[in-house]
């Protein structure tokens, strides 16, 4: 199996028993740490870890005075290597290029160890954000997008016109309800030319491209509402129908929760704080 099989192998398995990975609130998306570096795995890591706290390899329990557990297997963390590759141009002089492959390590949760003890008062304040109206503020007040809350039955981004659409709170069952429509409209509209640019004129309804997108605004919108405090639990579909449609989508692509998860956290950053990396 390929490391983006393996990966997607593990949230299918997941959504089998009811669970959607990316619903799953985490804490500034740093709930889940590495023990050394003190620094938060990425979104796609985030997914793939079943528990919060520190992990570490076997190698850094062990230099930490540490024994992991009889018995215990461990789970993968993904990252990036990047291998250079020299290519003949036309003019026939050559040209170094350098190329992203997926590759994987195991980790283990501090609960699997014996012999450390948890560490205390670890801080992410860098993500932390008072209320989802700062989110929706920040945005708003930083970007030409403008913003439309109106009395309506649909909620959409308008790449023609950078406009967000959505109804009125009132008429939403909870604001939760209301702020994770937004945040998913907000995600789409970071993919416009002037922002990431990663919005695909071919993409319709139905189509690959749109399923693409729509999983960078799902996991975009589960990001964004745990930032800000906001009850997931009640937010999100978990409809039988609702995760067979992922689930079809996700087995046909093993590539798409990886790169989804990707784009969604660097819209994340983009809409929090204006990094501009293309998607």
């Amino acid at each position: 199996m390929t490391v983006y099989e393996i990966v997607t192998d593990r949230i299918i398995k997941q959504m089998e028993k009811g669970i959607i990975p990316w619903h799953k609130p985490w804490h500034g998306g740093m709930a889940k740490f590495n023990r050394v570096s003190k620094k938060g795995y990425s979104v796609l890591n985030q997914l793939l870890l079943p528990f919060d706290g520190e992990y570490a390899t076997l190698k850094q329990w062990n230099e930490l005075g540490g024994k992991v557990k009889a018995g215990e297997k461990g789970n993968i963390v993904t990252y990036w290597n990047f291998i250079n590759k020299t290519e003949n141009q036309e003019d026939g002089s050559e040209k170094v290029k350098s190329f992203p492959i997926l590759r994987y390590y195991t980790v283990f949760h501090i609960s699997q160890v014996e012999g450390v003890e948890p560490l205390e008062n670890i801080n992410f304040a860098n993500m932390e954000v008072e209320s989802a109206e700062d989110v929706k503020n920040t945005y708003f007040e930083r970007e030409s997008c403008r913003l439309f809350v109106e009395k309506s039955d649909r909620a959409y981004y308008s790449p023609s016109f950078d406009e967000v659409h959505v109804p009125e709170l009132n008429q939403f069952e909870n604001s939760d309800e209301f702020y994770s429509t937004l945040f998913h409209e907000m995600t789409h509209s970071t993919g416009a030319a002037i922002r990431l640019d990663r919005l695909s004129s071919t993409a319709f309804f139905g189509n690959e491209d749109y399923s693409k997108e729509e999983l960078v605004a799902e996991i975009g919108s589960a990001i964004l509402s745990s930032v800000a405090g906001l009850n997931t639990e009640k937010t999100f579909n978990n409809s039988v129908a609702y995760l067979q449609s992922w689930l079809r989508v996700l087995k046909n692509d093993p590539r798409m929760i990886v790169s989804a998860a990707s784009k969604a956290e660097k819209a994340v950053d983009y809409i929090l704080y204006g990094i501009k990396e293309a998607a």
